[in-house]
């Protein structure tokens, strides 16, 4: 039986066979840490029975005004976890603290335009295409902004494609 739980500094140090992926970003301790300090409702562990990590997602509220929202930074689930549906709990765990805890319009994610398996999970969730971002990856490779609508945004004006894509450094700063 798999738990999910909030992200411990621990976990740092037991979570690297899951990044172990061409689609998943790796980042420095740093990184990490900073995440767990400010937003730690949005960091959580997939943890098997015997204790070994299964899988992660880690997040942020960010925004303001109609633009305040939950931001998925990285999901990934160790390779022979997968397709039995953790990556969809954690996201919908995500949604659910951005609902609840945060009062956001949206959540928004960057994935992998190669990426689709992801893309096609997130689909199925209700995210839809916002915008491409071009050249955001290492190696160049082009980003799907995926949003999906909350409940406050009741006319889902935070979801309407733009119509052009932009680059990395037209992105909206924090």
């Amino acid at each position: 039986m798999t738990s999910i739980r909030e992200f411990t500094c621990d976990d740092l140090f037991s979570f690297n066979s899951v990044n172990l992926d061409y689609f998943t970003e790796t980042y420095n301790l740093s990184f990490y840490l900073s995440y767990l300090a400010k937003w730690p409702e949005y960091c959580l562990v997939a943890e098997g029975p015997d204790g070994r990590c299964l899988g992660y997602i880690i997040g942020k509220a960010e925004g303001q005004g109609e633009d305040w929202h939950g931001h998925v930074t990285a999901v990934t689930v160790a390779p022979e976890s997968r397709r039995l549906g953790l990556a969809r709990k954690l996201m919908q765990l995500l949604e659910a603290i951005t609902i609840d805890v945060h009062n956001g319009y949206f959540v928004d994610l960057f994935v992998r335009k190669s990426n689709a398996t992801a893309i096609t999970m997130y689909t199925q969730m209700g995210y839809t295409v916002y915008r491409r971002v071009l050249g955001y990856y290492t190696g160049s490779e082009d980003a799907l902004d995926m949003r999906k609508a909350m409940p406050r945004d009741k006319d889902k004006k935070s979801i309407r494609p733009l119509k052009h894509p932009i680059t990395p450094d037209q992105l909206e700063c924090d």
